[in-house]
């Protein structure tokens, strides 16, 4: 399970163009990705033509003000690497009170959020199409956020690649800088060894305390869609883990 669930997190960064090359101090980080970019169908093209300059953010404009973004004050969530955008999208719906700001690099996905925030009348929802890293650390203002969410990314299953899995602690801290005190990070892998690779890092890191104590993963929240793919899974009894650190 993992590589073809439904809402795989892929955190990466988009193909270069001149007006998305990387600056310089960017160059020499390991990359947590493989750009697989696929073609977009015409429906998501349709979609990323007629709304992106409504919900599409731009890191070169810099730090966000999320007032201005979303013209109201209301907990702010960054998930990273929505993959298609099903869940996020539902989560949006379910939860009208928060704003979402997605980061994905694969441009299939954003078209067919887009497309989904145009069917379901969405007013919350704003994407990236983006590494996640640089847009942390170039748009979104420290002690920011609610929560980030992190579901599915790739596991890098193979030991030797185990560098590249986007969880290390130099990505935690990261992570805790923009939360603000209490709010939380919130992790999925349907990869056991991924889970406890996670469970690990975050457990040693100082900003953090696990929500369901030291060691335990937590139960699937309800604000977390679960999807077609990991229904099937469950019924195959395969796992699927979850852990929410708070910062302190």
């Amino acid at each position: 399970m993992s590589k073809e669930t439904e809402n795989q997190n892929t955190e990466t960064a988009p193909q270069q163009t001149a007006e998305t090359a990387k600056p310089e101090k960017y160059s020499t980080r390991i990359r947590s990705f493989a750009l697989r970019q696929g073609r977009l169908t015409a429906s998501q093209e349709k979609a990323l033509n007629e709304h992106w300059p409504e919900f599409g953010l731009e890191v070169k404009n810099g730090m966000l003000d999320f007032s201005e973004v979303f013209g109201r004050q209301a907990p702010t969530i960054v998930e990273i690497g929505f993959g298609m955008g099903k869940s996020l999208a539902e989560m949006a719906e379910a939860n009208p009170h928060n704003n979402y700001i997605g980061v994905e690099v694969h441009k299939p996905g954003v078209g067919a959020l887009l497309k989904l925030i145009e069917e379901k009348k969405l007013s919350n929802v704003r994407i990236f199409n983006h590494d996640a890293i640089e847009v942390l650390e170039q748009c979104i203002p420290k002690d920011s956020l609610d929560g980030v969410y992190l579901f599915f990314p790739d596991p890098w299953h193979k030991k030797r690649h185990h560098k590249r899995r986007i969880v290390q602690p130099a990505f935690a801290a990261t992570i805790a800088e923009h939360l603000k005190i209490g709010g939380q990070f919130h992790m999925a892998t349907d990869w056991e060894n991924y889970s406890e690779h996670m469970m690990e890092v975050m457990s040693e890191a100082p900003a953090y305390r696990n929500v369901s104590g030291k060691g335990q993963f937590t139960p699937r929240p309800d604000y977390r869609p679960l999807t077609k793919f990991e229904q099937r899974g469950h019924r195959l009894g395969h796992g699927v883990w979850d852990l929410i650190f708070e910062r302190v």
